[in-house]
């Protein structure tokens, strides 16, 4: 487990790549303190459930939402309440993993839903603005042929580990928790979580559409029971940002474009095509403890927007 002497040891390493990280966030990070003024935790956390609640009932017309409100299904620009997964009947089931971000004003999760009767994974980030949703961000993945990696059956609730909410005596600063959680990406980009020093605590784990693929148990391939140490393609084009940070329970979603190289060519799938990632890192005590990621597949030159 991470303790504070590890994070004393990382505390150079870590504010140097802050700097750099924060200097590259994206405008809403300016907006901060205005977003939290206006919707705090409970607020963000009851415009995720009306949201979910009007996929269900088909009814968008009580949410509030600004005039102008953005929607984004697969990289792809729809129109809000009509397109996309609101053509579709859709049921909740018992998972669901929220990420609010409190200071940028936005709710995130990774939610398991039923579309037209069949399990599928439904990644989302809610923007807001004035306790309002300016902007929605998503991605569906209704099978393995989307997804390449799904084992639907498997995702059931939401992992001790994720749930888990840190002492404050564990607590990373946000910088320092987007620092730690970059340093993942930036391995791929290399394709060694060594060559970067990923800061894995001993029990870190990944799991992908339900898949186990790496930490403690992993069969899926030979080596991947080590995190740190598993052999990863190199992802030189890999492209990253983070979408949102939950200071309160450690939890750091980057929205990620794998690049080419990423998907495996076969005589059944399309050439030049990537995945398209969220992809959520439990961070504290200088570590992380866990990756959870929902994915699908896209075309590799297609942008993820929103940057």
């Amino acid at each position: 487990m991470g303790s504070l002497a590890r994070v004393g040891r990382l505390s150079i390493t870590l504010a140097a790549a802050a700097l750099l990280i924060c200097s590259a966030q994206p405008s809403w990070a300016a907006n901060r303190s205005v977003a939290a003024a206006t919707c705090g935790r409970n607020c963000l956390t009851r415009l995720m459930t009306d949201y979910l609640d009007a996929l269900v009932s088909g009814d968008h017309s009580r949410l509030r939402v600004i005039p102008s409100v953005r929607f984004t299904e697969d990289q792809r620009e729809l129109k809000f309440g009509s397109d996309g997964i609101w053509r579709h009947k859709v049921g909740l089931t018992p998972y669901r993993f929220d990420i609010i971000d409190v200071r940028a004003g936005i709710a995130a999760g990774l939610v398991k839903v039923r579309i037209d009767g069949k399990p599928a994974l439904l990644a989302l980030r809610l923007l807001t603005r004035d306790g309002r949703i300016s902007g929605v961000e998503s991605i569906v993945v209704h099978s393995q042929a989307e997804g390449m990696i799904f084992n639907v059956d498997a995702i059931k609730s939401l992992s001790h580990a994720m749930a888990l909410t840190p002492p404050a005596s564990e607590r990373n600063s946000r910088d320092e928790m987007i620092a730690i959680a970059s340093r993942y990406p930036r391995g791929l980009q290399a394709g060694s979580f060594v060559k970067v020093d990923v800061p894995f605590a001993p029990e870190a784990y990944r799991f992908e559409n339900g898949r186990l693929m790496a930490g403690p148990g992993c069969t899926f391939f030979r080596g991947c029971e080590h995190i740190k140490t598993q052999r990863i393609p190199t992802l030189s084009k890999l492209v990253y940002r983070v979408a949102a940070v939950d200071e309160r329970q450690g939890v750091v979603l980057i929205r990620m474009d794998f690049g080419p190289g990423s998907v495996f060519e076969a005589p059944d799938r399309p050439k030049g095509q990537s995945l398209s990632v969220f992809e959520a890192f439990k961070v504290y005590g200088g570590q992380i403890h866990a990756v959870e990621a929902f994915m699908k597949v896209k075309p590799a030159d297609q942008p993820l927007g929103w940057e």
